[in-house]
């Protein structure tokens, strides 16, 4: 029997048709979906392992929000957005940067919560012979590492712990300064400085390195770390809500777990 073409299409066109109607189907569907939010986050380089964590937590429980983030010191970030940077939330590990873009009016009124606190150590390779901050003045001691004191803030407790201390001006010329507190681990790490002064949560991520000391809390001024939404940003509220999420249980155990305080609200 022969079987002409138009009879072929024929046949075919039912199953044709319902093939096209599923893809305008799945078209239609594509269009209404809501795209998710996408969350800008500069935080203090010192938060980059729990911040990391707990944002892990976050998009399981809010699978409309993506997160990007920008980690830095906290001095650069804070230029950054005083420059526009489009941030949504800050996160600083000292109040000044903080205040400065409040008192510019860059932070959402009422969002401001203090998180955490922290310490400062100073940490040398392992095996390493130093015993103290004091031994610092020694000449065997020939580069120690520390985050610019311009836009670092642990470089500017560092420095202030050494001027407490009587050591600045025989370690000024032995200083080695980073951009950031992980370039300061960095260092340390890999030989290329015999001693850094780092927040005693970076020293817990490295087994290349032993805390020498800690500061004495006198010493520096107190280790805060702020959180706001920023007035740049395009999402302020689920900002607020990320923030309000970093003060739930769930992140706190983070936080505690990788060598943080928590500030009780």
């Amino acid at each position: 029997m022969k079987i002409s073409a138009r009879n072929i299409l024929a046949e075919a066109w039912p199953t044709l048709i319902a093939a096209l109607a599923m893809l305008c189907l799945c078209a239609l569907a594509a269009c209404h979906k809501p795209r998710p939010t996408m969350l800008t986050v500069s935080a203090a380089a010192s938060l980059t392992d729990a911040l990391l964590e707990i944002e892990s937590g976050y998009r399981h429980d809010h699978p409309g929000v993506e997160i990007g983030n920008n980690f830095g010191s906290s001095g650069t970030l804070a230029r950054e957005i005083e420059d526009g940077a489009p941030v949504d939330a800050f996160i600083s590990a000292a109040s000044k940067p903080m205040d400065d873009l409040e008192k510019s009016g860059m932070v959402v009124a009422g969002s401001r919560r203090t998180l955490l606190r922290n310490s400062l150590v100073l940490i040398a390779p392992r095996g390493s012979q130093l015993a103290s901050f004091e031994q610092l003045a020694n000449a065997g001691v020939r580069t120690i590492a520390l985050g610019d004191p311009a836009s670092v803030p642990a470089g500017q407790y560092g420095q202030q712990v050494l001027a407490s201390m009587h050591l600045l001006d025989a370690v000024k010329a032995r200083l080695v300064l980073a951009k950031d507190v992980r370039q300061v681990l960095a260092y340390v790490e890999t030989g290329n400085a015999d001693a850094g002064i780092v927040y005693a949560t970076d020293a817990l991520i490295s087994p290349k390195v032993q805390v020498v000391a800690t500061a004495p809390e006198a010493t520096h001024d107190p280790i805060v770390y702020p959180a706001a939404a920023i007035a740049n940003g395009h999402h302020e509220q689920a900002a607020r809500e990320f923030i309000e999420y970093l003060n739930t249980a769930s992140a706190r155990t983070v936080f505690e777990r990788r060598g943080f305080t928590i500030v009780i609200p």
